[in-house]
């Protein structure tokens, strides 16, 4: 048995410990939505880098201020830039232009113009305009626009103390020239013809309304060569009343109707006449919404289309441009279908086409003529109904192909190839405000009847029992036509088996910003489950999400709320605003099962009192920390006011999932470091001039039991903490030592002990019962170690893993915005107790410590989200499994990246590379010879006794 046992010991010692995920386990144990946000109409399209390709990437510029390319064939982003960086984009329009064929898109938001590289999204140039904010984006198409082979000059209309028109260098981005409107009117948009540049604003009327205002500039000074204005006072109260401003065609145009929706008028920019066109009405409903497509590109057929939408209907009229006698004429109409379309123009050399979709169908025509290219039925995949959409159109002779990505109500966005579904991006959960876990599939009659079975006696739970197993015996022919299915799948897929009935399959509920919720099945690789809108509004703010058995409610700032069911998303209930709330407490019941929820005021009160025992810890406006009885909310039982000069910014508490697995520290010498284990502790941060202080408060009495305070802390960086078990954390940027004015991104972790001595549990000694309300004498404060890590890079949350038993040992999950990444850092790495300026003896060794050192580098195994750019995560919520091995992480914010962790490995699970062919083989090989060899062992036997 010597080799045996030689082999055992050699396979322990390959076994070290790691948070590590393997390469093949990445998109199988995670799942990341990268996402850009809902893509602006006007600001999306397809268009091929480079001119020696026909490839096209998808380009938008979201609503949330994000530049992306994304790939046509599969969705995934190519590249993408985060504008809000750049500076304040807050209720700021922006704009993304390209060219066909250059390698360079512009975009502009807010005070600043930049171009990036196409095809890798990299900075070429940026220019930031004084004093002024961007209201139009063109680049110039005529001959002259291009700069050295470089791409294509830019015009930018901006908007200060009145309206600059500049055009700035392809290559540098530096201003050629630019012209400034010394007159009152409003910028509007700038276009440009083959020949001229074009300056749009809006005169104001002198009784009311707008004229529209043409400035002609000259495209190589910039200089002014004449001016007309265009009678359109009655039609047009402002800038939402104009249609469109076409630009970089040949034959630019303005558009807009008179206020009725009966005739559309049409001027050609650079002439003074405008034509009227009557609006064929036949259904006599109101009309809703009118657009207009036309095509960018100075060799394109100057074609437009007009759509109209009413409540039941829709319909479109095409119009011509006559280049040589600049008139207008319809060229053919669309016919009425019930329901919305949505149209998208595109155009291929000098052919333009328009693709319409409806709910039912997809048809491409050709500006030409009415003749149809090409028809498909249409399936919506998704929430929703679509609102706008981009398409890239292939001719071939009469016929032709088409994909179009189109957005939906919900913002997701999708791509759609000849009528078949191929990809969609989940855009809605960006802008995510708030989560929680929530099971699903839960059966509230099974929870019921067990509550039923504890409240009775021994036998009549014994009874009702086995009355219950009885009647899941309906379920067996079922469970036995899947088991063979089970059998195979176990065999011969990936995953070992199937763990959804371990806990890994949850929930995430999300919500969002724009009033969205939102189930995220993070057992299905991320996929969502359903997604309702409950309220109307761009900016939800949420202050809480409560799961229950089956349920999910959500409470808003505004006292409102409403209640979900978790299989399907329908709404349960809802209730309109009520009071305004500071925070929501979730209180957990005597029971466990469920949790019950406490608004909080402003002042800190609590809104209604709960026949709960415990006790529980509020922020006031006035920031002090109040401590309330649960049963009598009239009046604090303790406050807790910060010296003069201080404000508190949050307050932290223990999980309400956090077990303890030993009450103790095991030493290398077999004593014990007891644990100050106290549930009702309470981690507060408050901040000063240049100066943080963390008070580690008891929740019960509001004594202060530790404080520590640090100086030159820069208070815009972010300051994050975090309270589990019988440690504490927090992050901040500050002075290193007091003596030095060096400073850096630290991350302070601290332990609670009973005693600074081994086997010692201090003045309460053995005592079985203690009480918070009995003084210091009985219960004293605790034994802080502490030590400080230098990181790299600062910290926006923290969060801990969890674990069914809390035997798994825990990681700090930290939020890294600079890197867009998060990292778990295992617990044995930021012990305190580290010796220090000396290597660990042996007996430390055997604890797990090592050496100390201030500089904390984040191992490339410890990031949760490997490679990936996971970009403005606001928070990460963790959750446990069954398996003890495992636990659940899900960040949400910008992005939403979900995965599973394993801190000391997964040791009550086989791993993906366990060999069950072989094992099965194996067996298989062992009961042949088995069967083979028995005669043969039988025979010999007998044969044995015969020759006695």
């Amino acid at each position: 048995m010597m080799w045996f046992r030689t082999a055992i010991v050699l396979l322990a010692s390959c076994a070290l410990p790691s948070s590590a995920v393997f390469v093949d386990e990445i998109d199988h144990l995670d799942f990341h939505h990268a996402l850009l946000g809902t893509p602006s109409p006007q600001s999306t399209f397809f268009h091929q880098p480079s001119s020696s390709s026909n490839a096209s990437l998808l380009y938008t510029l979201s609503e949330r201020s994000i530049i992306g390319a994304v790939n046509p064939r599969d969705g995934a982003i190519v590249w993408r830039q985060d504008l809000t960086q750049l500076g304040s984009t807050q209720g700021v329009e922006g704009f993304l232009r390209a060219s066909d064929g250059e390698a360079t898109v512009v975009s502009a938001i807010g005070d600043k113009v930049t171009a990036w590289g196409a095809p890798d999204g990299k900075l070429h140039w940026e220019n930031r305009l004084l004093g002024g904010v961007v209201k139009d984006l063109e680049l110039l198409e005529l001959e002259d626009g291009r700069t050295n082979n470089h791409g294509r000059d830019v015009l930018v209309l901006s908007e200060g103390k009145g309206g600059l028109v500049q055009r700035l260098d392809a290559t540098t981005g530096t201003a050629k020239w630019e012209f400034k409107d010394e007159s009152t009117d409003v910028p509007f948009q700038v276009s440009s013809s083959a020949t001229e540049v074009f300056y749009i604003s809006l005169q104001s009327a002198l009784l009311k309304g707008y004229k529209i205002r043409v400035t002609s500039l000259d495209s190589q000074t910039g200089k002014q060569k004449g001016h007309h204005t265009l009678s359109s006072e009655n039609d047009v109260s402002g800038p939402e009343s104009v249609l469109l401003v076409g630009s970089n065609t040949a034959s630019p145009f303005i558009a807009w109707a008179d206020k009725s929706s009966k005739t559309l008028k049409v001027n050609i920019i650079g002439s003074k006449n405008v034509v009227n066109f009557d609006i064929e009405n036949t259904s006599n409903e109101e009309i809703r919404d009118i657009k207009i497509y036309g095509p960018t590109g100075l060799n394109c057929l100057p074609h437009f289309l007009v759509s109209y939408d009413t409540d039941s209907s829709s319909w479109a009229e095409v119009y011509h441009i006559d280049l040589q006698t600049s008139s207008i004429s319809q060229a053919y109409r669309l016919p009425r279908t019930s329901g919305k379309s949505v149209f998208a123009v595109s155009h291929r050399a000098a052919n333009v086409f328009f693709t319409r979709i409806t709910d039912t169908e997809v048809s491409v025509f050709s500006s030409a003529s009415h003749g149809i290219l090409g028809r498909w039925p249409f399936t919506k995949s998704g929430h929703g109904s679509s609102s706008s959409a981009v398409a890239e159109v292939i001719s071939k002779g009469d016929s032709a192909a088409v994909r179009f990505a189109y957005v939906l109500d919900s913002g997701d966005w999708q791509l759609n190839r000849n009528g078949g579904h191929e990809w969609t991006r989940h855009e809605s959960l960006s802008g995510a405000v708030a989560a929680a876990w929530a099971e699903p599939n839960v059966s509230e009659d099974l929870v019921h009847e067990l509550e039923l079975e504890g409240h009775e006696d021994v036998l009549s739970a014994y009874i009702h029992r086995v009355k219950r197993h009885a009647r899941d015996l309906e379920h067996l022919p079922t469970w036995l036509q899947e088991l063979p299915q089970r059998i195979f799948s176990s065999f011969l897929s990936a995953e070992v088996t199937n763990l959804d009935s371990f806990g890994v399959k949850k929930f995430a509920i999300v919500a969002t910003e724009k009033g969205r919720v939102i189930a995220v099945d993070t057992g299905n690789h991320g996929s969502v489950s359903w997604n309702v809108k409950v309220v109307d509004t761009a900016d939800w703010k949420v202050k809480a999400i409560k799961t229950d058995l089956g349920a999910v409610t959500i409470y808003a700032e505004d006292g409102s709320t409403v209640s979900l069911n978790v299989t399907s998303g329908s709404i349960i209930s809802q209730k309109a605003s009520g009071a305004h709330i500071r925070s929501v407490a979730l209180v957990p019941t005597e029971k466990g099962v469920n949790t019950v929820a406490v608004a909080v005021a402003e002042d800190g009160t609590p809104l209604e009192p709960l026949q709960e025992a415990g006790y529980l810890v509020t922020l006031s406006e006035d920031y002090r920390v109040l401590g309330w009885d649960l049963s009598n909310n009239k009046v604090p039982v303790w406050q807790f006011l910060p010296p003069a000069g201080e404000r508190i910014i949050s307050a932290t508490s223990r999980p309400a999932h956090d077990p303890v697995a030993s009450i103790g520290k095991v030493l290398g010498d077999r004593s014990v470091l007891y644990k100050y284990l106290n549930p009702n502790l309470a981690l507060i941060t408050a901040i000063g001039p240049n100066t943080a202080t963390f008070y580690l408060l008891d929740s019960v009495t509001g004594k202060v039991l530790h404080s520590s305070t640090h100086k030159g802390v820069d208070n815009t960086q972010p300051i994050t903490s975090i309270i589990s078990e019988n440690w504490f954390a927090y992050s901040l940027w500050a002075d290193l030592t007091d003596e030095s004015e060096s400073k850096g991104y630290q991350l302070i972790v601290s332990e609670l002990y009973e005693s600074a001595l081994p086997n010692d549990r201090g003045s309460l000694g053995t005592a079985g019962n203690y009480s918070s309300l009995g003084g210091t004498n009985t219960y004293p404060k605790p034994h802080v170690v502490s030590q400080a890590f230098i990181i790299p890079e600062p910290v926006s949350h923290l969060a801990v893993t969890q674990t069914r038993q809390g035997i798994t040992i825990r990681q700090l999950v930290c939020t890294l915005p600079a890197s867009d990444a998060i990292v778990g850092i295992p617990r044995h790495v930021l012990d305190p107790r580290r010796p220090i300026g000396r290597d660990a003896t042996p007996a430390e060794i055997e604890e797990g410590l090592f050496r100390y050192t201030p500089n904390l580098e984040f191992d490339g195994r410890w990031y949760l989200t490997h490679s990936r750019d996971v970009a403005g995560i606001r928070a990460v919520i963790v959750s446990p499994t069954l398996l003890e091995s495992t636990g659940l992480v899900f960040a949400f914010g910008g992005d939403v990246f979900g995965t599973r962790v394993a801190p000391s490995q997964a040791f009550d699970i086989l791993g993906r590379s366990f060999a069950k062919l072989q094992l099965l083989g194996t067996v298989v090989a062992l009961a042949v010879g088995v069967w083979f060899l028995a005669p043969m062992a039988r025979r010999k036997q007998i044969n044995l006794i015969w020759k006695r």
